[in-house]
């Protein structure tokens, strides 16, 4: 197939790219900067611009068969109309775009969080979007973005969404690095008793079930599916192998989750008015994360999608710290 990825100039998005390459289809990618894949994985050339701007996006999509979506404003803060322009008012551009130029597969790249309203999630399947209860403007904005995806769907356009979780591995700068970056400095604290048990994805895996979800997109269209490595660690146990692997203190103080929780909502509302020049170092969303179970069932998407995970937790962590050495 021909494929366009948006977005590859993230984390998970190289990673896509690289992946459904490798698979032996023709890859073009989208984003605002150079993705660092063109020349170096066979398969991938690079076009420059915005899923905001509908010219960049016709010319991207012009002679595809399939859409990976992976662009979009990811932040624990910022402008909400700027999320609502990229998540999406930048999905329903690429979807009319995708249609017009007979794209027959979208597989949108959603988040566990567009169906997360603050309580433990445990064991269950994807639930639906829900952007009246998602906590936060990124959480929300994706939520509608999903929907009007899958709404997008038909026999001649079919549309699939994935929802990796929590995803890490060597060379992220989101969880990764802010973990280890606070615990060096003495500022990551465990939240409650840290034996909430959370559900993450090591990089490779969440690569292989996007691509699997590209592949199986005539059978599986029209439905939602969470990704995760299908081994739930309390969150305590994570962070220690993230400061592991870096030779950074794991987290000992802690503060109660309900102090944690009132006190991001009071820093959203001040960053709301006078924005840092950071991410702001708690959020509602954030503490909510850090002291609540989410795990899910993976049973439908491991069937569905006809994939398993290759990296364990193990081993992501010995590679992890790998790369750090």
């Amino acid at each position: 197939m021909r494929v366009l990825v948006t977005g590859a100039s993230g984390f998970l998005g190289r990673f896509v790219a690289a992946r459904i390459a490798a698979a032996g289809h023709e890859v073009r990618t989208l984003q605002r900067r150079p993705s660092g894949l063109a020349g170096v994985s066979p398969g991938v050339t690079d076009l420059r611009g915005s899923i905001g701007d509908p010219a960049a996006v016709a010319r991207a999509v012009a002679g595809m068969d399939a859409v990976v979506h992976l662009a979009a404003k990811v932040s624990l803060a910022g402008d909400p109309a700027e999320f609502e322009a990229v998540n999406v008012g930048g999905t329903r551009t690429l979807l009319a775009a995708a249609a017009d130029a007979g794209v027959s597969r979208f597989v949108y790249v959603s988040s566990p969080s567009v169906a997360h309203a603050g309580a433990s999630i445990v064991g269950q399947d994807a639930l639906p979007a829900d952007p009246v209860r998602a906590r936060g403007d990124y959480a929300r904005t994706k939520a509608r973005a999903e929907l009007v995806a899958l709404a997008a769907d038909s026999p001649a356009l079919r549309v699939v969404a994935v929802r990796p979780h929590l995803v890490w591995g060597p060379g992220d700068t989101q969880l990764v690095a802010r973990v280890v970056d606070r615990a060096r400095a003495g500022r990551l604290p465990l939240l409650g008793h840290g034996a909430a048990l959370i559900d993450t994805t090591y990089i490779d895996n969440a690569a292989s079930a996007i691509a699997a979800a590209l592949e199986r997109a005539d059978a599986v269209h029209g439905r939602a599916y969470v990704i995760t490595n299908g081994e739930p660690r309390p969150v305590a146990e994570l962070l220690a192998g993230m400061c592991a692997a870096a030779g950074v203190p794991a987290p000992e103080w802690r503060v109660p989750a309900a102090l944690a929780r009132g006190a991001g909502s009071l820093i959203e509302a001040a960053w709301r008015v006078r924005p840092g020049a950071d991410e702001p170092p708690m959020t509602r969303f954030l503490a909510e994360q850090l002291s609540t179970a989410h795990w899910f069932d993976q049973r439908r998407t491991r069937a569905d999608l006809d994939w398993m995970p290759e990296v364990t937790l193990d081993e992501g962590f010995r590679r992890l710290a790998a790369s750090y050495r």
